[in-house]
């Protein structure tokens, strides 16, 4: 059975990162076939470093897809992403008895290349998008009738009620810390 590819929709490159092209790929396979809004989550919550380099990228993929084909994010995902090894600057450290020992500086080129969802896809997703919806509002009553039976007011009442108390506190606070200061302290030294 042959599976349809979808043509890419954009694609962008960052050229001579400096770091190496292994590093790069281990961040490069967390986002490869996710969803442009879920790979970019995925990058900002990373805690490497070349993952910066590689959320720039998908940035510039997305701006490409959106302003060279009209296409917005939410039909876009990561169809291919790759590092290719880019020159390697050659430094040497002196060490003991006169010898030397070289230090590779490696940079890599990174490569995103995004794709449109096809129709089924995007009305599968489209679906689920609003089935989440249900559930949120099947969820909210449920959390009003476990309110309701358990004697708690209507969440308006609770935040008026709430707001009131807080307010009463950072009142009743202030008075403390007043007549904390309008005191002499234990020592008998008075507070200047």
């Amino acid at each position: 059975m042959a599976t349809t590819v979808a043509p890419p929709a954009a694609r962008a490159s960052a050229r001579y990162v400096r770091s190496s092209a292994s590093k790069a790929r281990a961040v490069l396979d967390l986002i490869r076939g996710e969803s442009c809004d879920r790979a970019d989550e995925i990058l900002q919550f990373s805690e490497r470093r070349i993952a910066r380099a590689v959320a720039r990228c998908l940035d510039s993929a997305i701006a490409n897809a959106e302003h060279n084909s009209n296409l917005p994010a939410t039909e876009l995902y990561v169809a291919s992403c790759y590092a290719d090894e880019g020159p390697t600057l050659k430094r040497f450290r002196p060490r003991a008895r006169g010898r030397a020992t070289p230090i590779m500086k490696r940079t890599c080129h990174i490569t995103i290349v995004l794709a449109r969802y096809t129709l089924e896809e995007r009305e599968a997703r489209a679906e689920r998008g609003v089935a989440a919806g249900a559930a949120a509002e099947v969820r909210r009553r449920r959390v009003e009738a476990s309110r309701a039976a358990t004697g708690q007011d209507d969440l308006d009442g609770d935040a008026v009620d709430g707001e009131v108390v807080a307010e009463d506190s950072a009142a009743e606070r202030e008075a403390a810390a007043d007549t904390e200061a309008a005191s002499p302290s234990a020592d008998g030294d008075k507070e200047i």
